[in-house]
């Protein structure tokens, strides 16, 4: 069951490395393997959402969804979002950016060091949102509880995450973008660009967000009636058995699903870019990467029950938080892409052992 799930995303990742050992090296095999992981571990709990809601469809939309959503999220998301963030940062048109960074790659490198500034305020904000808005909600579990519950009681206070965001945005601006690293060893005041950017990543956010929200609301607003429809069902006698969605309700659970992964996608293609400016191994890295997550999915849905490492989640979010750091400092200092590639490995294998601890006794408990 799990060879016959997962033999695709095997059969990429072998084609994956491969390419990446081909194209530069085994440096870039490690690169690979590092955004891999890093997407793995940002969108596990996106895959985990995915199986369950996508349980509740019919076999012809989830049929939809692993085909055309999977060429959707990889090809689109992972492939084509990088080429347009290079290409608004540095003003080129997309073919111009994608023949530059395989034709000139020291033309290339320039660009995006010049344009640097602006991905990291754009995406160091849109990572800190995602963070800040999950630490500051009171939820029922909590991996480390001696900061999750003090930041869960501050998040009652309405905008708290925004205005956070905010005031790191405007430190940043007048710290880090003040000696903005050129092309050359140079430096330039890039205050402007990095607000505007800055700000650029929390509308994204925000739009993202309430866009996802509608589908939701609409998701739920079927579930009500799909739920009245048994109850019904059951007073009249009839046979109350699950009803799988199809039709209208599967549609908006189909464009709800594909407003979730693009907004885990962000934080992938966002956070490559804290490990590498190289089009070609951030493609190849967070294509791998999807395709895991894709099989997951599949594997979760088709055994019919969710992952019990329940921590899992609290470490992918803490590693986002990571990575949002990371990008706003690298507006001025370089960080090893080795040293930001660890720290989501890190956190993630933590909540991963912490997981394990935790149903270890509960079991010895029962």
């Amino acid at each position: 069951m799990l060879l016959k799930t997962f033999r695709w995303a095997f059969a990429v990742t072998a084609l994956g490395l491969a390419a990446g050992v081909l194209y530069d090296g085994w440096t870039a095999l490690g690169i690979v393997a590092i955004l891999s992981v890093l997407e793995i571990s940002l969108s596990f709990d996106n895959a985990v959402i995915n199986a369950g809601i996508l349980k509740k469809m019919s076999a012809f939309w989830q049929k939809i969804f692993l085909t055309v959503g999977i060429v959707i999220a990889v090809f689109g998301m992972r492939l084509v979002f990088p080429v347009v963030i290079v290409a608004v940062s540095a003003r080129l048109s997309p073919w111009s950016a994608v023949h530059l960074a395989l034709t000139d790659k020291d033309r290339y490198q320039e660009l995006v060091t010049d344009a640097h500034p602006s991905i990291a305020a754009f995406g160091g904000m849109f990572l800190m949102m995602i963070f800040l808005d999950f630490v500051f909600e009171d939820r029922e579990i909590k991996w480390l509880g001696w900061l999750e519950r003090p930041l869960a009681k501050l998040g009652r206070v309405d905008m708290l995450s925004v205005c956070i965001a905010l005031i790191v945005l405007l430190v940043s601006s007048v710290t880090f973008a003040a000696h903005a690293h050129q092309h050359g060893g140079t430096h330039a005041d890039k205050a402007e660009t990095v607000l505007l950017a800055g700000i650029g990543g929390l509308i994204t956010y925000m739009v993202v967000g309430g866009l996802s929200g509608f589908f939701e609301q609409r998701l739920e607003h079927e579930e009500e009636r799909e739920h009245e429809a048994e109850q019904e069902a059951e007073r009249s006698g009839r046979a109350g058995s699950p009803v799988k969605l199809a039709g209208k309700a599967a549609f908006f659970m189909f464009l709800y699903l594909e407003v979730l992964d693009a907004s885990f996608s962000f934080d992938g293609v966002i956070g490559a870019f804290a490990i590498t400016n190289d089009i070609v191994l951030m493609a190849l890295g967070l294509g791998i990467g999807a395709m895991y997550v894709r099989s997951l999915t599949v594997y979760l849905v088709r055994q019919g029950t969710l992952d019990d490492y329940v921590y899992l989640e609290h470490g992918a979010h803490y590693a986002i938080g990571a990575l949002s750091v990371i990008l706003l400092v690298t507006i001025q200092y370089q960080i090893s892409e080795i040293i930001t590639g660890l720290v989501g490995v890190v956190l993630i294998g933590a909540s991963f052992w912490s997981s394990v601890r935790r149903n270890r006794a509960l079991r010895t408990a029962a």
